[in-house]
């Protein structure tokens, strides 16, 4: 079996294996070169590193829908980007090829919150060296090292008023996904119903409940990033 076909068999993903500490690592590792280098980093020369990665990051994703089509895996109910590690990543490729900054106060919150945790207690099927291990783990860690590098590098600091855009931009986002997935039988951001494996949601009461409460705990962790990363006086 190839490193881009279908099977999890032959690449049976294992969290906290060597290859997951290995992506662990290479997280902190990354941040921290990109904070004890932020003044370097300034240089003008780096946008074109901006727009490069921001390509990688649309191709990786286009062949990670080919690989999908190729192993009869995609389908209109779980393949639409509308996860909300799919949409920090959409936000990602803007913010490099835009540098709006209102892009960055939605993306510091759902990347730090959302691929953080993905990285940590990762839902991959495929261990390295596969294809979909080096997609997953390439786009969240990216994710996280943008939102870094427009803090550290560009400057680029949340208000609270960058809070109160995430939860307009969830309260307007949230009813369109649920209308999507009653349209395709989906269940995208777990809006339909709750993963059938144990998860934190199982603490956050019963249906539709549970959605108030996640959503509440968001805007509640998104505060407290927040304080971390606002502007000092």
């Amino acid at each position: 079996m190839s490193w881009f076909g279908g099977s999890s068999k032959e690449y049976d993903f294992t969290m906290f294996s060597v290859s997951h500490f290995v992506i662990i690592a290479l997280l902190f590792i990354g941040s921290t070169v990109i904070y004890l280098h932020r003044e370097k980093l300034r240089d003008g020369e780096w946008r074109k590193a901006e727009l490069a990665i921001g390509i990688s990051l649309i191709l990786i994703e286009v062949c990670y829908h080919i690989w999908m089509v190729v192993n009869d895996m995609w389908n209109v109910s779980h393949s639409i980007p509308l996860e909300l590690c799919s949409l920090s990543l959409i936000l990602s490729v803007l913010l490099l090829l835009t540098r709006k900054k209102i892009i960055y106060e939605i993306l510091l919150f759902t990347a730090l919150l959302g691929a953080s945790q993905a990285i940590f207690t990762p839902l991959l099927n495929f261990d390295f060296p596969h294809f979909r291990f080096f997609h997953f783990f390439y786009t969240h860690l990216f994710m996280i090292w943008i939102v870094f590098y427009f803090t550290w590098v560009i400057g680029y600091r949340p208000t609270i008023w960058s809070v109160v855009k995430l939860s307009v931009f969830l309260n307007v986002l949230l009813p369109i996904i649920m209308l999507i997935n009653k349209a395709v039988g989906g269940n995208y951001m777990f809006l339909s119903h709750k993963p059938n494996s144990a998860s934190l949601l199982n603490l956050l009461g019963p249906y539709p409940w549970y959605i108030v409460s996640m959503e509440f705990l968001l805007i509640t962790l998104s505060l407290i990033v927040w304080l971390i990363f606002r502007k000092k006086t």
